[in-house]
C-alpha cells in the first residue's frame, strides 16, 4: 500500500537509512503528523505550558542502539554521553542515571549519611531534593530563601548548622546560581558536604564554572521539561576525587561489574551497597541527540528567556508583575521563564484569566516544610520568603518551538488582565 499523505496534513518527513554495516534489509520511517497545519490565529488558542523537543533523527540513533545487539545499561551511548560531559564542561566524571532523583539518592549514599545527620536544604524545592537523603534516615532542615531570589540564604545555612549537620544540599532555582563562594566557605568551616541539585541549571555558570561542578557532587536532570531531555533521566557529577570509585559501583546495583567490563578484573561481585541507577543505553541514544544539538537548543532557549525578559519590562515598572533578578555572578540558560505578582489571589486569578485565553501557565512549588507529610517534623520556624515565593510565582509557558508571536501574545494577555477594571 502507497501512502499519499496530504500536504495539509503532513507536517515532517524523514527517511533514515540503517549502516551498511548491519547487513539488515533498509529501513525507512516516515514520520507524518495527522493533525492539520493550524492557521496563526489557531495556534494561539493553546499554548502549553511545555512541549518536549523531539528531531527526528532521535529514532536513527535508537535504531542504531537497537541493532547494536544490546540496550542494556552502560553501553556505547552512555559512554558517548559521558564523554561530552566531561570533555565539554571538564567535569572529572559523570555517571548517567534513571532520573535526577536517583542522583541524588547516589549522593547521600557517597556522603554517607546515616539517621540523625541533619542536612540542610531550601524548602523551596521539589520533594525529591528531600526524600533522596530522608531514605537514608537524615533529618532535614529547612533553610528560607533570599528575598530577591527563590534561591537559598546563605546565612540562614550559617545559622543551622549544629555538629550533626553532615551536608547542604542546594538548589539553583531555575537555572541562577545560588551564592556558592559563601556557601562552599561555610561548609568549608564547618567540614561538610555541598550537593548541588543542579535540575534546572545545565549549561549554567557561577563566574565561569559550570553549576554542579562546584560542589562535591552534582546533579542534572533530563525530565522532559528540562532544556535537554530524555524523557526521564538525570546525571551524577563526582567532583570529588574520593567519590570516583565508589559512585561507579553504588550506580552498578553494588557490584564492580564497571571495572570488568573494562577488562580490569577477571570476574565482578557483590562488593557494596547499591542499586541499579543507571539507564537503558536506548534512553543514552535519545539523550546523544539531544547533547549533538546542545547549542543550538540552548541558544534558542536563551533568545526566549530575554525576549520575553525584555517585553516584561514595562510591567514591572508598572508594578504589575516582578521579573527575575539575575545575580552578576550567575547567568542564564534558559530553563524556564517566571514572574512574580503580589498576592495569591491575583496570581490564581491570573492563571485563570491566560487559561481562559488558550495560554497553559502554572505555579510553583508548593512548600516542603508546610506539606501534609513534613509538617509534623518540622521544627516550626517562619520560612516568610519561601511562603510569599509559592504564593506569588507563575511559570509562563516556555519551550524550543514556541514563536515570537507567542511570546508577544502571552505578554499582551498579561497586559489585557492587569489593565482591567477592579
Amino acid at each position: 500500500m502507497r501512502l499519499r499523505p496530504s500536504l495539509q496534513t503532513v507536517s515532517k518527513i524523514k527517511i533514515i537509512r540503517h549502516s551498511e554495516k548491519y547487513q539488515r534489509p533498509l529501513f525507512v520511517i516516515c514520520v507524518i503528523s495527522r493533525t492539520p497545519i493550524q492557521s496563526e490565529d489557531q495556534d494561539m488558542k493553546s499554548i502549553p505550558f511545555n512541549k518536549p523537543y523531539i528531531p527526528l533523527v532521535s529514532f536513527h540513533h535508537m535504531i542504531r542502539c537497537a541493532l547494536s545487539g544490546t540496550i542494556a545499561g552502560n553501553g556505547t551511548y552512555t559512554k558517548k554521553c559521558h564523554g561530552f560531559f566531561e570533555h565539554r564542561f571538564g567535569f572529572k566524571k559523570v555517571l548517567l542515571t534513571t532520573s535526577c532523583s536517583d542522583a541524588l539518592e547516589m549522593a547521600a549514599l557517597l556522603c554517607g549519611i546515616q539517621p540523625g545527620d541533619e542536612v540542610i536544604m531550601p524548602s523551596f524545592t521539589y520533594m525529591s531534593t528531600a526524600n533522596a537523603f530522608l531514605l537514608r534516615g537524615a533529618r532535614i532542615v529547612f533553610a528560607d530563601t533570599l528575598k530577591e531570589a527563590p534561591n537559598i540564604d546563605p546565612d540562614q545555612i550559617d545559622r543551622l548548622i549544629t555538629p550533626r549537620t553532615r551536608a547542604i544540599v542546594v538548589v539553583h532555582y531555575s537555572g541562577m546560581a545560588c551564592d556558592m563562594d559563601r556557601i562552599l566557605q561555610i561548609a568549608e568551616k564547618h567540614d561538610i558536604f555541598v550537593v548541588e541539585d543542579a535540575a534546572h541549571a545545565i549549561g549554567g555558570y557561577y563566574h565561569d564554572r559550570p553549576l554542579g561542578s562546584l560542589g562535591h557532587l552534582g546533579t542534572y536532570s533530563f525530565h522532559e521539561t528540562k532544556n535537554i531531555i530524555s524523557g526521564e533521566g538525570g546525571l551524577l557529577l563526582i567532583n570529588d576525587d574520593r567519590f570516583k570509585n565508589r559512585a561507579e559501583i553504588i550506580w552498578e546495583k553494588g557490584t564492580n561489574r564497571a571495572a570488568f567490563q573494562r577488562g580490569e578484573i577477571a570476574r565482578y561481585g557483590w562488593v557494596d551497597v547499591g542499586s541499579s541507577f543507571l539507564p537503558s543505553d536506548a534512553v543514552a541514544s535519545f539523550l546523544y541527540t539531544q547533547l549533538q544539538r546542545f547549542d543550538r537548543i540552548q541558544e534558542k532557549r536563551k533568545k526566549l528567556w530575554h525576549l520575553y525578559h525584555d517585553l516584561l519590562a514595562p510591567h514591572e515598572a508598572s508594578g504589575w508583575i516582578n521579573r527575575p533578578v539575575i545575580s552578576t555572578d550567575s547567568t542564564v540558560n534558559g530553563n524556564m521563564y517566571y514572574i512574580t505578582v503580589n498576592s495569591s489571589e491575583i496570581r490564581d486569578s491570573l492563571l485563570d484569566y491566560l487559561k481562559r485565553n488558550g495560554i497553559n501557565a502554572v505555579f510553583h512549588y508548593l512548600p516542603l516544610h508546610s506539606s501534609s507529610f513534613f509538617k509534623p517534623f518540622h521544627d516550626g520556624r517562619d520560612l516568610p520568603n519561601t511562603d510569599r515565593f509559592s504564593r506569588s510565582i507563575i511559570r509562563l509557558p516556555f519551550f524550543n518551538s514556541l514563536k515570537k508571536r507567542h511570546v508577544n501574545y502571552i505578554v499582551k494577555t498579561l497586559s489585557d488582565f492587569f489593565r482591567q477594571p477592579r
